[in-house]
C-alpha cells in the first residue's frame, strides 16, 4: 500500500509540475499578445505606461514559445515514469532489507541499479540515434523485446542468486556467480556488437536469424555437455570413494598384521633378554607420584568394583602424571567418580584429544582437582572402525570443543553431545586428516 501511496502521489506531483508549465507558457503568450497589440504607437505619440511595461513581456515572448499537447504529453509521460523507476527503486530496496541484507549489500545494490540505469539510458541513446538515422518500426520493435527478454533473464539471475544466498551460499559461491554475470555480460555485449557490425556490413534478416539459431544451439550443446560431466563426476565420486575405502580397509589390515609381527618380535626379544641375562640389571627409581596413583586405583576399586579400570601406570613422559585406562563401557562413570567424590574432587579439564594407533583410538583427557592440587589422566580404547564414546560435556562444559575437534580431525563420535559439528573443516569436507590412512579427496587441496 505505502508504495502504491508513493507512486500516486508522484504521479499527482508530475501532473502538478505540468499544470504550473502550461500556466506559464500561456501567461507567456499572453504577454506576447498584448506586446503584439501594443506595437502600433497611440494617436499623440505619448507612451502610456502600458507600453513600458509590455516591453519586457515583448522580449520574453521572444524566447518563450507556447506549450503544444504533444509537449504535455511528453513531459506526463516523462514524469510517470520517473515515478514508477523511483517506486521500483524504492520496493526493491525494501525488499533487500526485508531478506536481512547488510549496508553493504545495500550499497551494492544501489551501485548496480545506477549502472543499469546509465546502461538502459546509453542503450535509449542508441536506440534514439538509430531511429534518427533511418531505422524503421520493425527494428525498434525487435529492440524492445530484445531489451525486455535480458531484462527478464537478468531478473531470474537475480532471483536464483538469491535463492542461493537464502540457502546457505557461502561468499566463494556469491564471487563465482559474480564473475559467472560478468563474463555473460561481456559475452552479450560482444555478441551485441558482431551483430552490429554485421548490420553494418549489409546483412540481411536470414543472416542475423541463421546466427540467433546457430547460438542457441551452442547454447544448448553446451548445457547438455555440463549435464553430461556433471553425471560423470558424481558416478565417477561414487567409485573413487569406494576405491579409497577399500584402499584405506587393505592399509589398515596391512598396518595391523605388520604391528602384530613387530609386537610378537619385541616379545620373543624381551623373553630371550630375559633368558640370558643375570638380572644384575638395576630397577628404575620410583616416580614420586606412585602414592597417587595408589590412592585413585585404591578408591576407584573400592567403590566401583576391580574391572572397570584396565591399566594403572605413572606416565614418565608427561611429567609422571598418574595415568588410569578404563574399559569402553566404564569410561563415563568412572569419569563422573573422579569429579565428585569428596577423596578425589578433580574439577577442571585441562584437556582431551584422540589419538589414531591404526590397531584402534585413544581418548585421552587431563583432568586437575583444585582442592587437592592433584592430576590425573584419564584414557579409554575405542574401535577404529566405529569410533564411539560417551561425551563429557555434561560433567565438563569444558570439553565442548576438544570434542568437537576430535569428531572433525578424527571422526570420533560423542554420544550424548549438545551439538557435536565439524569446526575446523565444515561438515562439507571429505573425510578426517589426522587418521593415518586419510588421502585428501582433492588432489590439489
Amino acid at each position: 500500500m505505502d508504495e502504491e501511496k508513493d507512486l500516486a502521489q508522484r504521479k499527482r506531483e508530475a501532473a502538478e509540475r505540468a499544470k504550473q508549465l502550461a500556466r506559464e507558457r500561456l501567461a507567456a503568450k499572453q504577454a506576447a499578445e498584448q506586446a503584439k497589440s501594443a506595437d502600433s504607437p497611440p494617436a499623440d505619440g505619448v507612451k502610456t505606461p502600458s507600453d513600458s511595461s509590455a516591453s519586457p513581456a515583448n522580449k520574453e515572448s521572444d524566447v518563450a514559445q507556447p506549450a503544444s499537447a504533444e509537449d504535455l504529453a511528453a513531459a506526463k509521460k516523462r514524469a510517470a515514469e520517473e515515478a514508477r523507476a523511483k517506486a521500483a527503486e524504492l520496493r526493491r530496496q525494501r525488499e533487500a532489507s526485508a531478506s536481512g541484507a547488510t549496508g553493504d549489500d545495500l550499497e551494492a545494490a544501489k551501485k548496480k541499479a545506477a549502472e543499469e540505469a546509465r546502461a538502459k539510458a546509453a542503450e535509449l541513446r542508441r536506440q534514439r540515434e538509430a531511429s534518427a538515422s533511418g531505422a524503421t518500426g520493425d527494428d525498434l520493435e525487435a529492440a524492445k523485446k530484445k531489451a525486455a527478454e535480458e531484462a527478464r533473464a537478468k531478473a531470474a539471475e537475480l532471483r536464483r542468486q538469491r535463492e542461493a544466498s537464502a540457502s546457505g551460499a557461502t561468499g566463494d559461491d556469491l564471487e563465482a556467480a559474480k564473475k559467472k554475470a560478468a563474463e555473460e555480460a561481456r559475452a552479450k555485449a560482444a555478441e551485441l556488437r558482431r551483430q552490429r557490425e554485421a548490420s553494418a556490413s549489409g546483412a540481411t534478416g536470414d543472416d542475423l536469424e541463421a546466427a540467433k539459431k546457430k547460438a542457441a544451439a551452442a547454447a544448448k550443446a553446451k548445457a547438455a555437455a555440463l549435464a553430461k560431466q556433471k553425471a560423470a563426476e558424481a558416478a565417477g565420486s561414487d567409485d573413487e570413494l569406494a576405491k579409497q575405502k577399500a584402499a584405506a580397509a587393505a592399509k589398515a589390515k596391512a598396518a595391523a598384521a605388520a604391528a602384530k609381527a613387530k609386537a610378537a618380535a619385541a616379545a620373543r626379544a624381551k623373553a630371550g633378554a630375559a633368558k640370558a641375562g643375570d638380572g644384575a640389571e638395576k630397577p628404575s627409581s620410583p616416580s614420586p607420584n606412585d602414592p597417587l596413583l595408589q590412592k585413585y586405583v585404591r578408591v576407584i576399586q573400592e567403590h566401583l568394583g576391580p574391572d572397570v579400570l584396565e591399566d594403572a601406570y605413572v606416565n614418565r613422559l608427561a611429567k609422571d602424571v598418574p595415568t588410569l585406562v578404563v574399559n569402553k563401557e566404564s569410561y563415563y562413570k568412572v569419569a563422573e567418580f573422579l569429579k565428585y567424590n569428596e577423596q578425589l574432587r578433580f574439577d577442571y579439564l585441562s584437556e582431551l584429544h584422540g589419538t589414531d594407533f591404526q590397531t584402534h583410538m585413544e581418548v585421552y583427557v587431563h583432568l586437575y582437582s583444585y582442592p587437592n592440587r592433584q592430576p590425573v589422566a584419564l584414557k579409554v580404547k575405542i574401535e577404529r572402525d566405529n569410533p564411539e564414546i560417551d561425551s563429557l560435556v555434561p560433567l565438563w562444559p569444558g570439553a565442548n570443543w576438544p570434542e568437537c575437534e576430535a569428531y572433525d580431525l578424527l571422526g570420533i563420535r560423542f554420544r550424548g553431545h549438545p551439538n557435536l559439528i565439524r569446526i575446523f573443516l565444515g561438515e562439507q569436507w571429505v573425510g578426517h586428516p589426522l587418521r593415518k590412512d586419510y588421502e585428501p579427496y582433492d588432489a590439489e587441496v
